[in-house]
């Protein structure tokens, strides 16, 4: 994973409107990857799909937030063609083979086939190559936002097929009570850092906008997650509204 697509910086941002082509806009505006988002969001199954095929033809990369650990649904995630899954909250190394054994077919984890589907090219891809994606080019990403996650941080990113992790800043602090930019949260974002380091995977961080983004990427990130479509058009129109209504006040 040293050289993979969650390196060298590589820009993304949060899907969560309901609309693919909210997919479409992210594509065109040069973004390597979206993460599509099930945990935060009312987006279903279907949404999520046709998304995941839409990113697929922009030559973009579809990943997913799951919003658990639970197998099926992870299966079905991939089926429906998607690059790899965000799994929230591993906390353990337990749980790191948990979400692993959902993603990996046998004898690397449990994921049951299913050739026909858009990751099997409905049916048409090679059984072995079909098993082969799965187990190489789908990527496992572990979120660590809470303190035992970042204490067990070495452990779960020693877990094979782990191949980044992406610390959750905003439940970490939430966890502890204190404000994001305390120093025992940037700390405790330190120490994972440091522990994907040592491991040679990457690890990634969210950003609200460019200036925060250059100074996570300054700190060592391999990928960064920019914004979210949602709060994207929300900034956007109250600035337009603003600036239109500044402007009719001026000439009044």
């Amino acid at each position: 994973m040293s050289d993979g697509p969650l390196t060298g910086g590589a820009l993304g941002t949060w899907i969560k409107l309901d609309t693919t082509e909210s997919v479409e806009i992210m594509a065109d505006a040069g973004f390597d990857f979206v993460v599509i988002d099930l945990e935060h969001s009312p987006l279903g199954l279907d949404t999520a799909a046709r998304m995941i095929s839409l990113a697929r033809a922009a030559r973009m990369l579809p990943l997913v937030r799951v919003p658990g650990h639970d197998a099926a649904r992870i299966g079905r995630i991939l089926d429906a063609g998607a690059g790899g899954i965000l799994a929230p909250h591993v906390d353990s190394p337990a749980e790191a083979r948990q979400v692993v054994a959902a993603t990996r077919f046998p004898p690397l984890g449990e994921r049951g086939a299913g050739g026909t589907s858009r990751a099997g090219r409905w049916g048409l891809l090679p059984r072995a190559e079909y098993v082969r994606v799965g187990n190489e080019d789908v990527l496992c990403v572990a979120q660590l936002e809470s303190v035992a996650a970042i204490e067990a941080a070495p452990e779960i990113l020693a877990v094979a097929g782990i191949d980044a992790v992406f610390l959750g800043a905003g439940d970490l602090s939430l966890s502890l009570g204190l404000s994001p930019g305390d120093e025992r949260v940037l700390e405790l974002l330190a120490a994972g850092r440091a522990a994907a380091a040592a491991a040679g995977k990457p690890c990634g961080a969210a950003a609200a906008g460019a200036e925060a983004a250059v100074r996570a990427a300054g700190l060592g990130h391999g990928f960064l997650i920019v914004g979210n479509d949602a709060t994207m058009l929300a900034r956007s129109a109250h600035a337009l509204v603003g600036s239109v209504r500044d402007g009719l006040r001026s000439h009044a």
